[in-house]
């Protein structure tokens, strides 16, 4: 069996990552985690070292979730891709024909840590552009991919984590 995972390193990524561990475990397929970066839409060089960082960010976060499921008996790789999340995701599936393709549903927080006051600035601004003219990455993805899809919710995993605080 062949998995494909959106994994971008964010929370939801990684209780997707999760999710699949737990529910595809006896199975063992083999996934292949697909990593997207966008192009932060600037030709300074602040967004070059912006959109390199995050390259960066990423495809460590991407090779650490990929070791995490060998460790658990998995066979896994990574694929890294550039621009539209989106459409590389579509085109990733329909280039390597998965099984099944895995993504997290947006819960609409972004991820603390060092960018997060601007994350959440700019995730506002992108939600709303979003849902005036494309819709979410499940949303698209779901109109176009040609494989089984499966988005796993990431709300619940919120309300329980926030919980336990």
């Amino acid at each position: 069996m062949e998995l494909m995972l959106a994994y971008d390193n964010s929370r939801n990524a990684r209780i997707t990552l999760d999710a699949v561990k737990e529910m595809f475990g006896t199975l063992q397929p083999s996934v292949t985690l697909v990593s997207v970066v966008e192009d932060v839409g600037s030709a300074t060089a602040g967004a070059d070292d912006l959109f390199n960082e995050q390259y960066e960010i990423q495809k460590k976060g991407a090779e650490a979730a990929a070791a995490e499921l060998v460790a658990a008996g998995f066979k896994a790789s990574v694929m890294l891709a550039e621009g539209d999340a989106r459409k590389m995701i579509l085109r990733a599936a329909e280039e390597r024909q998965p099984d099944l393709l895995v993504l997290a549903r947006h819960s609409h927080q972004p991820d603390p840590g060092p960018f997060g006051f601007l994350t959440q600035r700019i995730d506002a601004l992108v939600q709303e552009f979003d849902h005036m003219t494309f819709g979410s990455v499940s949303a698209f993805l779901a109109r176009r991919v040609t494989c089984p899809l499966l988005i796993i919710p990431t709300h619940e995993a919120t309300a329980s984590s926030e919980a336990v605080k």
